[in-house]
């Protein structure tokens, strides 16, 4: 097991690894800009590391800093978290070539699954099913209209290096296809650097079900059950919930070992998650995720498995602390994003948090790295905490749920909370009854005044 890890991120998540690492007995080194010279993570940590100014190119994306921290401290490993550089191939083989373990799939896996193309690609081979679309990047429009007849409009075109929505655009016919097709590829280059676009059908109504996986790195892998994180607005995530109320138990054991025994005959390492989009009782792979999700705590919740635990086991070489047999799938566990943005807008709320409450008691866990007085900089994503509550069955997490947001106080800034408040009183989301599409149709017809 590892003496010392340094953590190569920020806020909650820093703060959730350096938890692990303190229950494992592993000391830690918080890196930091100068703006979060303040923050949480970093007062906890047995040593922490300036490495730069605020924007994150100068700081928690500079390699080079990250590495002088881990020669400087001694740290043996590093845990990426999510976002920054957790799915950057390049850092994961810098690391290694200075003899520093980084907490995560090989280079290689983090390559192939980044590249969307490649991805769906090494998914059909691995048994999982696709997307029907085109087997790689498209060249001009005229490739272009030929695969979109082929398949039937409406399609969807997607930047190969992308996420989050970004190079994305949907082409509903024939007259659709130019535009869409050119301004993906101009969004792709211009986030990406790279304008290499794929297409696949567009699918009307469809959940977003992802199953999370663990592998030994050695040929064995486990799944842990799937999450619904249906609820999103322009692509990113707001509610999550485990396990989906869309599924029953027999579809929920057959996706997950068919995510396992891909993960498995790939010798994947570490914490994954294989995104679908479902409908109609089929699962449709979109990408894998090669890192720990901002949603892991409610799966944590339902089968009692530390997954960063298990992440620092897996890298250590100690391997799974669990097998597939083990895993209890009990109750239900939502999460809820809590952001610094206004409810109404979603525009960023930086700022000094005046008073701070979190709600507590039986199956309620808060994940946040903020704390009254602490000042929000205005340079990095606006997550401040998560929401995780668990109960025997959905309908008691709900009622749990509610409790937990009347009791949550945030003073000084705005946060997403009342939109939480506005959807757990929703028929709709009592039913379990939404897909990827429901919150903007919901926000659009019910104005946060």
């Amino acid at each position: 097991m590892f003496n010392k890890i340094l953590i190569a991120n920020r806020g909650e998540i820093a703060l959730r690894v350096l938890r692990a690492c303190k229950e494992l007995g592993i000391k830690t080194v918080a890196v930091h800009s100068t703006a979060d010279a303040d923050a949480m993570h970093v007062r906890l940590a047995d040593e922490s590391v300036c490495i730069g100014p605020p924007p994150a190119r100068d700081s928690y994306l500079n390699i080079p800093q990250l590495v002088a921290a881990c020669e400087i401290t001694g740290a043996e490993a590093v845990h990426p978290g999510y976002g920054f550089l957790s799915e950057n191939a390049r850092f994961a083989e810098i690391l290694e070539a200075h003899g520093v373990t980084f907490i995560g799939p090989s280079s290689e896996h983090i390559h192939i699954m980044g590249d969307k193309i490649e991805a769906k690609r090494t998914a059909a081979r691995l048994g999982i099913p696709v997307v029907p679309g085109s087997e790689g990047g498209v060249a001009n429009e005229h490739e272009a209209l030929r695969i979109a007849k082929d398949i039937g409009f409406p399609v969807l075109i997607k930047a190969a290096a992308g996420g989050g929505g970004r190079g994305m655009k949907v082409a509903r016919s024939e007259a659709d296809l130019a535009e869409a097709f050119a301004t993906a590829r101009a969004e792709a280059r211009a986030a990406f650097g790279d304008d290499s676009v794929y297409i696949e059908k567009y699918l009307g109504r469809p959940r977003h079900i992802e199953v999370q996986v663990m592998g030994d790195g050695k040929g064995k892998a486990i799944h842990l059950g799937e999450r619904d994180c249906s609820l999103q607005r322009r692509h990113q995530k707001v509610w999550e919930e485990a396990n989906s109320p869309a599924l029953n138990a027999a579809e929920r054991e057959k996706i997950g070992g068919i995510v396992a025994r891909a993960c498995a005959n790939l010798g994947y390492a570490g914490a994954g998650t294989v995104e679908f989009l479902y409908e109609d009782g089929e699962f449709y792979f979109i990408e894998m995720n090669t890192r720990l999700q901002v949603e892991h705590p409610v799966t944590e919740a339902i089968t009692g498995i530390d997954l960063v635990n298990e992440q620092i086991r897996v890298a250590s070489g100690a391997g799974l602390s669990v097998e597939q047999d083990d895993i209890e799938f009990n109750g239900h566990a939502i999460e809820c994003r809590i952001n610094a943005e206004n409810p109404a807008t979603f525009a960023p709320s930086p700022g000094r948090i005046t008073y701070f409450h979190p709600p507590g008691g039986l199956g309620v866990r808060v994940d946040s790295g903020v704390y009254q007085g602490y000042s929000i900089p205005p340079y990095y994503d606006s997550l401040i905490g998560k929401l995780i509550v668990h109960g025997r069955n959905r309908v008691e997490c709900m009622m749990r749920l509610r409790r937990c947001l009347d009791e949550f106080v945030v003073d000084g800034i705005q946060t997403t909370i009342p939109l939480f408040r506005r959807l757990i009183d929703n028929q709709d989301i009592a039913n379990g009854q939404y897909d990827i599409h429901w919150l903007e149709r919901f926000l659009a017809e019910n104005p946060i005044a």
